[in-house]
């Protein structure tokens, strides 16, 4: 697959459903989560004005950082949306939003893959703080088929102190 191909992403995503708490099981490596965090989550509500508030959750040298930022959907597909973690005076401005596409879903919504169009990023998600390793195999497979390159992945380590 070419990595300029379109990212496929979950067709009618039901946000409400989506909504709530979710653990980092697994994630590519990026800037704003230093490799040392551990029990990660992130916690999604919806807003009065339609977006959803993301409330993320980290232990970092056993104290728990958090960030808080908003989500809108973009466009007309609810499995695409928008995240800036800016204070609430400059999410405004241009560039500023990280791309947040769910790209695969448990039927149930136990399980969510989440990923950038530029396959940089990349999140693998449960409601609970462990996957199965079958089902976190299953889940990494179609992230490689979507052209996504996991040499890097982190598996990110629950202590059994969540933030959540």
């Amino acid at each position: 697959m070419n990595t300029t191909d379109d990212l496929k992403t979950v067709p009618n995503l039901k946000l409400p459903r989506y909504l709530g708490t979710w653990y980092e099981i697994a994630r590519l490596p990026m800037r704003h989560e230093p490799e040392g965090c551990t029990d990660v989550s992130a916690h999604y509500t919806l807003q009065d004005n339609g977006n959803v508030q993301v409330l993320n959750r980290c232990r970092m040298d056993g104290e728990v950082e958090e960030a808080v930022g908003e989500a809108s959907v973009t466009g007309d597909d609810s499995a695409r949306l928008a995240v800036s973690f800016l204070p609430k005076g400059l999410r405004w401005l241009p560039f500023t939003k990280g791309d947040y596409w769910v790209i695969q879903i448990a039927p149930d919504y136990s399980v969510s893959l989440v990923g950038s169009p530029d396959r940089k990023f990349l999140w693998l998600l449960a409601r609970t703080p462990t996957l199965d390793r079958t089902v976190q195999d299953h889940y990494l497979a179609y992230a490689r088929q979507q052209g996504f390159d996991l040499t890097d992945l982190i598996q990110t380590p629950h202590t059994g102190h969540p933030t959540a």
